[in-house]
């Protein structure tokens, strides 16, 4: 899990069949002080993060393509939950 902010959403006319009806935002990591580190990411999200909007997500590959429900899913990063600030 990490700590990230969602800095706009991901629009494609073409992406895989599990990306169907999901929304894809993308999120900036965050260290532990709450400054931006590493690349910016694309998340999958269930629960309709805005831009500035702090969220936790998770970086692990099965999790997500168990979460999308699709085995061959190239989802890697997913939304877990909203930062209640």
């Amino acid at each position: 899990m990490q700590l990230g902010t969602v800095i706009g959403h991901a629009t494609s006319t073409i992406k895989h069949p599990s990306f169907n009806g999901w929304r894809l935002v993308i999120v900036q990591p965050l260290n532990a002080a709450g400054q931006p580190e590493a690349d910016c990411v694309v998340a999958v999200d269930k629960f309709n993060a805005g831009p500035g909007q702090r969220v936790v997500f998770n970086s692990d590959g099965k999790a997500a393509r168990e979460y999308v429900n699709h085995e061959k899913s190239p989802a890697r990063f997913f939304i877990i939950g909203l930062v209640d600030e």
